[in-house]
């Protein structure tokens, strides 16, 4: 009995230990649920940009997966794909990166495992070349589409309708085959990449080169030559040129047509012409035509003025009168011509800047307020690359990609912000500009990266913003 009383005792503390240490499996299933595996369940991409590209550009997508366990990380080694298998609108590569192709739209998956996510990319055409006139402005995209926005009451906008329209809305016809649109007072002219002419919206004076006298609400074809390359618009004429090859000597020869009141088109008289009219047989590099006058430069780099010069914008020395051809304005070689409602603008060979006619604005910008019936330089720099005119304000581009502007600045039009003035000043602190268009009081530019700003006055929708907000500084034209 001792022994059997001994041993008893004995037992009672180990099985004290047994149950402290787990012993006996009553804590087996506690130990199997903590050592469950946490399984990926969905993944979500997104883009360090907008899902809407631009063709030619980037951008790098990020999956990012949701565990079963309520978790969140980014996923590294995804398999990333088009869901369509082809890489026309869009490429993928093993990082993640998109690349926009062309035009359309395309689903990206990013698969780990069997778990796929995806997401839905447009691509869109970038800008290419813009006019702004009177209070509308068009623009042309890679895609050979024209857009239009602003003033519509004599239909200038191309859509089939006189509604003024604040954002973008396309020219009728859906046509893919636009090169270059030049922007009236309430018209516009354009050139299709097949070489054919183009015009629509106000018709009182012939301008839209028709032989009528009639109003268009969509683009009608003037003549059927194929052989333009120019066409640049006033505020009632139009001056353009065609192009074309015999015994390999290449020839511009200038045609001008619509109001004739002052000899704006040039051809010795100071009647209205309905279609297209040739005039004299030099050959032309560029023409610009203002509210009633005309400047050109020939293929021998020498400057040309014509049609009124009350406040001595044909810059031949003289501030009264018409000259009804085109007159020869100095001896220098110029570069590129530009002209306002009434005032001109020219750079020299030496990328220096000159302008003259009426300068009550400041809009000459040689720090005065005097007309000027010859040429006078706009400060000293010799670095301009690109320049426009509007009623009373002027803007230019530098080699550089900085903006200037100066004159009028009542609605905000030079887009600094600022007042009025007499000389270039510097719109903001970019360097990626490359092209700018001044309509009668708004102003619309392009960046080196394709996109459209306009600023300026916007009663009738001219900056394309989708508001009627007047704006002193660039915003923004979505694609």
């Amino acid at each position: 009995m001792k022994n059997f009383k001994f041993s008893s005792l004995l037992l009672v503390p180990l099985f004290a230990i047994l149950a402290a240490c787990g012993g006996g499996g009553g804590g087996g299933s506690s130990s199997s649920s903590s050592s469950g595996t946490v399984t990926l369940t969905s993944i979500a991409i997104t883009s360090a940009a907008s899902t809407s590209m631009v063709v030619g550009t980037t951008a790098q997508l990020t999956a990012t997966g949701t565990y079963s366990d309520g978790s969140t990380k980014q996923i590294s080694g995804a398999t990333w794909a088009t869901k369509s298998g082809a890489t026309t609108v869009v490429s993928a590569a093993t990082s993640g990166v998109v690349t926009a192709k062309a035009v359309g739209s395309e689903t990206v998956t990013a698969t780990s495992g069997t778990v796929v996510g995806s997401i839905n990319l447009t691509v869109i055409a970038p800008w290419t070349q813009f006019s702004a006139g009177g209070n509308q402005t068009i623009a042309l995209k890679a895609d050979g589409r024209l857009y239009s926005w602003g003033s519509n009451i004599r239909g200038q906008l191309g859509d089939g309708t006189s509604t003024d329209r604040n954002a973008p809305v396309q020219v009728s016809g859906n046509s893919t085959l636009w090169k270059q649109v030049a922007v009236g007072d309430r018209f516009a002219v354009a050139i299709r990449t097949d070489g054919t002419l183009w015009a629509w919206g106000y018709n009182l004076n012939g301008q839209l080169g028709d032989g009528t006298q009639t109003d268009r609400l969509t683009p009608v074809q003037i003549g059927s030559a194929k052989t333009w390359t120019y066409v640049s618009a006033g505020r009632a004429h139009v001056a353009a040129l065609q192009t074309t090859t015999s015994s390999s000597t290449t020839t511009s020869s200038l045609y001008t047509w619509g109001s004739n009141v002052n000899g704006q088109l040039g051809d010795g008289t100071t009647v209205d012409k309905l279609v297209p009219t040739k005039i004299g047989t030099a050959s032309w590099l560029s023409v610009a035509a203002g509210d009633s006058h005309t400047v050109g430069i020939q293929s021998t780099g020498t400057l040309w003025g014509w049609g009124s010069a009350t406040y001595g914008q044909v810059g031949t020395g003289t501030s009264s009168g018409n000259v009804t051809a085109p007159t020869q304005i100095g001896t220098a070689t110029w570069l590129s011509v530009a002209v306002g409602s009434f005032h001109s603008l020219a750079i020299k060979a030496d990328s220096s800047l000159y302008a003259w006619g009426k300068g009550d604005s400041g809009q000459l910008g040689n720090n005065g307020s005097s007309l000027q019936s010859a040429p006078v330089q706009v400060g000293t720099a010799t670095n301009w690359a690109r320049i426009a005119g509007g009623a009373a304000h002027s803007m230019g581009v530098q080699n550089d990609g900085t903006l200037w502007g100066w004159g009028l600045n009542d609605q905000g039009q030079l887009g600094d912000g600022g007042t009025d003035s007499l000389y270039p000043v510097q719109i903001g602190t970019l360097k990626t500009w490359k092209a700018v268009s001044a309509g009668a009081n708004h102003t619309a530019a392009m960046q080196a990266d394709s996109t459209l700003w306009t600023w300026g006055r916007n009663t009738e929708g001219q900056l394309g913003n989708a508001s009627n907000t007047t704006s002193s500084t660039p915003v923004n034209i979505a694609y």
